[in-house]
């Protein structure tokens, strides 16, 4: 895509900075401003007000918490690829930014935030709600500065917008509410939109180097990550030409998983299939976009060669080589015809035949002839949902044990999204992820389900999030995966040999409180009825949510068990049984039987 410059209107007269922001913001496509009103904020508001007043300018979103702002910006970033807004006013009204804006400055998406400040004159003094914007941000940005005068504002702005793009990641502008009502008389500058992302061609010493090391090897694993995202048809003509299985991280797996006959699948705590066995047992591991951080996933005694952009990446999380810095694809396309046919097919077939072996007998088996266990597995609800979803479904997913189910049992196909916390981590990002894809979706006229697969611990953490979906009537199906426990917290402690303890939640009907806002909603406690209920929330205008109460021992079980981690499920649950939890660890048990992988 060539490069766009848009140049806003010249008519000056009586424009303020925060106009001068707007109209720049237009420019660049924002479509949308995630937050909540406030006193500093108010001229910037209001310029959007204005910009709108003909409907072609920007819509500002009131959302109930900043945070969700920040997550809104993401998720709408993350599928449009272009610039999308959060703002916060002065002090606590920005801070409550922070956790949405670190997600999306991890996850390299181009948002860009605006932090209203108190009035300039102030600052320094320990004001009301003084805090420091510029300096508090820089963690979780790529460009963090403040406005302090009209005519610094025009390039402050622009910077902050090429800088999002060119990051990708969270550009923020602090202004205090004094500063953003001047008068601007400057010409308001080019605005650049998003430039087509360069090619990064390898060096071709590197791919010849690599080439033999690939000769050499009898076994060879690749491992995908997100910067496979591109690059499918390379990486699998690769893996026919020299008979290697394909994993994938969780970031990776929407877009190399589907129609790959080489798939073996996912590694890491919530992995599954042959991933982990066919990395133990490769003569050479072949990392291709990924910087998977969990090191104790990944074998430190198989030679690896990576490949990735960004030279920072290269060997920081596992024993290294050979690298190659350049883009997944153009290295593979100088790769292909250096390397050999391989000799064997044998340790290719080995490792799909078992990840199938795996995927029925252990994935497979809380998804088949479960309509009578009660409390229903949450794996029965997550197959269901896969199946009943549009095939260009929007799926966003609460970190914990819904990442989980989201990992093992949605089919990507290449049209389908699955966007999370992956790399931040944080809860409750589900439903104001979903608001932001439902408003990117509107924007563009598409009709595409948007699920947002919450837990009750997330969905409650941001519960006021429900009345901005019902305010906006966006169409968003939340499934709750209703379980009364911090699922995922209670599997860490009993990896560390602890009962679990503070984890457990009062047993809420949220279709209760999500009726009483005004959002169709129903309960489900009986398995026969999951498949009727999501199809009925599936058809629903508008928003809608389905309470599905899951069981609450249900537990991740990862591909590997470390000696470690036995040693620390048995301590645990010794311990339940002499703190008199006998019942508790026998329900434990029989919830996971047959989630236990076994030879």
């Amino acid at each position: 895509m060539p490069l766009k410059i848009g140049r806003a209107p010249q008519d000056k007269r009586n424009r303020t900075v925060a106009d001068l922001l707007v109209a720049q913001l237009v420019e660049a496509g924002v479509r949308h401003i995630y937050g909540i009103v406030g006193d500093s904020l108010n001229p910037v508001v209001d310029a959007v007000r204005r910009s709108n007043a003909n409907g072609t300018g920007i819509e500002w979103v009131h959302v109930r918490h900043e945070e969700a702002a920040a997550f809104a910006a993401a998720a709408e970033a993350e599928i449009t690829g272009q610039l999308a807004v959060c703002a916060g006013s002065c002090g606590p009204g920005n801070l409550h930014l922070i956790n949405g804006l670190y997600d999306a400055n991890r996850n390299n998406v181009p948002v860009l935030a605006i932090a209203s400040h108190i009035p300039s004159a102030q600052i320094g003094t320990e004001f009301f709600q003084e805090t420091h914007p510029d300096r508090l941000f820089v963690e979780c940005s790529v460009y963090s500065e403040m406005i302090s005068s009209a005519k610094q504002a025009p390039r402050v702005i622009n910077s902050a917008i090429h800088h999002a793009f060119a990051g990708p990641g969270v550009s923020v502008l602090t202004i205090p509410g004094d500063v953003a009502d001047l008068d601007a008389d400057a010409a308001v500058s080019d605005v650049a939109l998003p430039p087509s992302p360069p090619r990064v061609i390898p060096n071709a010493d590197a791919v010849r180097e690599l080439a033999e090391a690939i000769d050499a090897a009898e076994k060879v694993t690749i491992f995908a990550g997100a910067g496979v995202r591109g690059a499918r048809d390379e990486v699998l003509a690769l893996a026919e030409k020299i008979a290697a299985p394909v994993g994938h991280s969780l970031r990776g797996k929407e877009w190399i998983q589907y129609d790959n006959p080489y798939d073996v699948g996912m590694s890491g705590l919530l992995g599954y299939g042959a991933c982990q066995d066919a990395m133990e047992g490769a003569d050479l591991l072949l990392l291709l976009g990924t910087d998977f951080p969990y090191d104790q996933f990944l074998p430190d005694d198989v030679r690896t060669a990576q490949v990735d952009t960004d030279p920072a990446h290269l060997g920081r999380r596992t024993r290294l080589d050979l690298a190659v810095v350049g883009d997944v694809a153009e290295t593979l396309r100088l790769l292909l015809p250096q390397v050999q046919e391989s000799r064997s097919r044998k340790f290719l077939d080995g490792k799909v035949k078992a990840h199938r072996k795996a995927m029925t007998g252990v994935v497979g088996a809380y998804t088949k002839n479960v309509e009578k266990a009660v409390p229903i597995h949450p794996e029965f609800v997550a197959d269901q949902l896969d199946q009943l979803a549009g095939d260009d479904a929007v799926f966003t997913v609460d970190t914990g044990m819904c990442n989980v189910w989201a990992a093992r049992y949605l089919t990507p196909n290449g049209r389908r999204r699955v966007i999370g916390s992956f790399k931040h981590g944080s809860m409750a990002n589900a439903v104001p992820h979903a608001i932001g894809a439902a408003f990117a979706a509107r924007a563009a006229g598409d009709e595409r389900d948007i699920i947002a697969m919450a837990g009750d611990g997330g969905l409650s953490m941001l519960l006021g999030e429900l009345i901005t979906i019902k305010a906006y009537d966006l169409p968003i199906t939340v499934v709750l995966f209703d379980n009364a426990t911090l699922g995922m917290v209670r599997l860490e402690m009993l990896v560390d040999g602890l009962p679990s303890f503070g984890t457990d939640s009062p047993e809420i009907d949220y279709a209760a409180i999500a009726n009483g806002v005004g959002i169709p909603s129903q309960r489900v406690t009986d398995p026969k009825a999951v498949k009727s209920a999501l199809s009925k929330a599936l058809a629903t205008p508008g928003p809608s949510l389905v309470d599905v109460v899951t069981d609450p021992r249900a537990l991740s079980i990862p591909p590997t068990i470390s000696a470690g981690q036995v040693r620390g499920f048995a301590a645990a649950l010794t311990k339940e049984v002499l703190g008199g939890g006998m019942g508790e660890a026998v329900s434990m048990a029989r919830s996971n039987l047959r989630n236990v992988p076994r030879p």
